[in-house]
């Protein structure tokens, strides 16, 4: 970003908007005064916390990040915690008052040595905001604090954070695409466009109605209006086209995580799972943090084996000899059968720029079996030149990945997914991070994927997108059920 002019007052609450790649988190870093703590970032310009240089205040700002796990920095949660506040000197009676008083005011109720290893990523980002509030810092700089938090956990953490600045008077920016979460709680709006420039900025209520234009070009979430998703070039939505073939299936499925390198499965976090998902339809999965939703896409996507029940492949995943259990199939079978999309895009980047990071799996796929096939190699290409253009990512084609946004980021892991064209796609909160602009496009492609036959299995608290895509829901956390079919889509208007 360049350009930026933005003065906050002490005390103030501002909401920071714009799209996704606009610079937001680079200039949270540097409020925090971390831009430059190895990450190759770089500013010019005058950037002055409480009248002093940023990086000389550390301390004054809290900084909750994009990517909690990225600020775990301990194996037991109430460690975590007391960390920063053990950083600033904080008599240790006092730190453990506000490890018990913050980790109750984000609601993660686990035990002080309960391992950080084991929580959810919702959990994480609880964590990761109890941290900073026992530091009592001055100003609060959060970043997509809920972006994966089930509803209820969104409501409890922005009241929490509201508390806090009831009771301390500390300043807030906070970073969020949607707009109503924190609307009612903030006093000023600031819209940054995609060169990081301010494009408005005043009340939340004149902003949001008088600036409609500026902030559709931004891909604002407004509330009450909905992004457009278009499909292009395939069938329009309606009945579906191919007959609802079963392509994955779990009987009484437990599923658990699996530590480390042990070879048996810890306790099941969930049990007693059935579902099935039919070529052309898609799956929501959600329910509480810590239900076991991301464990459950990892079974269903073979990466974990079943500790209890089964998963089994449908007929038209099992050509070629594989077995029924896709947890036996190797990278190679599963590559055009299932793909994933991780909820931390970086545990799924194996290349140093984003094109060959989307490209990697079309490659795999062209150079299968004894002979390379230059027709693979082609439309692979093409692939890869028509997810980078519609997901706005050409101009970070030569990119590191590990470099980009939290919201590119994403685009680029599900870019990466969709490149081979899977049956299933299993997706682990897809859409997190993105500005509306961006989300519609993602809707797009995903529903172009259950047009052409595929299916969608979709871990996310994002209601709009179950809503466009028709799909079915199943909650985990409470009685295990088989979802019902999923409704005929009537169209891609959101």
């Amino acid at each position: 970003m360049q350009g930026l002019d933005l003065h906050v007052e002490a005390g103030e609450r501002v909401l920071l908007l714009g799209p996704s790649g606009a610079g937001k988190s680079t200039f949270l870093q540097a409020v925090a005064g971390v831009l430059d703590d190895g990450s190759g970032g770089s500013e010019s310009g005058r950037l002055l916390v409480d009248g002093a240089p940023a990086a000389g205040q550390r301390g004054r700002v809290g900084l909750m990040q994009q990517d909690p796990e990225s600020q775990i920095v301990l194996a037991r949660i109430g460690d975590d915690v007391a960390f920063g506040a053990e950083n600033l000197a904080v008599p240790r009676a006092q730190i453990w008052t506000r490890v018990a008083e913050s980790l109750a005011a984000v609601g993660l109720d686990l035990p002080h040595g309960h391992p950080t290893s084991a929580l959810s990523g919702g959990q994480k980002q609880r964590l990761g905001l109890a941290g900073i509030l026992a530091m009592r810092p001055g100003a609060l700089i959060l970043d997509e604090p809920t972006a994966n938090l089930d509803p209820r956990g969104v409501l409890e953490v922005r009241d929490a954070v509201v508390r806090v600045l009831g009771a301390t008077g500390s300043t807030l920016i906070v970073v969020e695409h949607r707009v109503e979460v924190w609307v009612d709680v903030v006093d000023r709006i600031v819209v940054l466009g995609r060169g990081g420039a301010v494009v408005a900025d005043g009340a939340p209520a004149r902003v949001l109605a008088g600036q409609r234009s500026t902030l559709d070009a931004a891909g604002v979430w407004v509330p009450g209006r909905a992004p457009q998703v278009t499909a292009r070039g395939l069938p329009a939505c309606g009945a579906a086209a191919v007959a609802p073939v079963t392509l994955l299936a779990a009987r009484d499925l437990a599923v658990a995580r699996v530590p480390g390198r042990r070879r048996r499965p810890s306790p099941p976090v969930a049990a007693g799972i059935g579902l099935s998902v039919a070529a052309g339809e898609a799956l929501v999965v959600t329910g509480p943090n810590g239900a076991g939703k991301s464990t459950l896409a990892l079974t269903l996507a073979g990466l974990l084996p079943a500790a209890g029940g089964s998963v089994v492949a449908g007929a038209p995943l099992r050509s070629g000899g594989v077995g029924a259990d896709p947890a036996d199939w190797t990278a190679a079978e599963l590559i055009t059968r299932i793909a994933m999309v991780f909820q931390e895009p970086e545990h799924q980047f194996v290349t140093g720029t984003v094109r060959d990071e989307i490209a990697f799996g079309p490659r795999r796929v062209a150079a299968r079996g004894r002979r390379r096939s230059p027709r693979l190699r082609e439309a692979g290409a093409g692939r890869v030149d028509e997810l980078l253009e519609r997901l706005r990512l050409t101009d970070l084609a030569g990119a590191n990945p590990f470099t980009l946004s939290g919201g590119e980021k994403r685009r680029v892991s599900v870019a990466t997914a969709l490149a081979t064209s899977p049956a299933v796609l299993v997706l682990d909160e897809p859409t997190f991070g993105q500005d509306a602009t961006t989300w519609a496009e993602l809707a797009g492609l995903f529903g172009e994927l259950l047009d052409a036959g595929s299916a969608i299995v979709a871990v996310s608290h994002d209601a709009e997108i179950a809503g466009v895509l028709g799909a079915a829901r199943l909650e985990l956390g409470g009685a295990a059920r088989t979802p019902r079919r999923a409704p005929a889509r009537s169209g891609r208007a959101a």
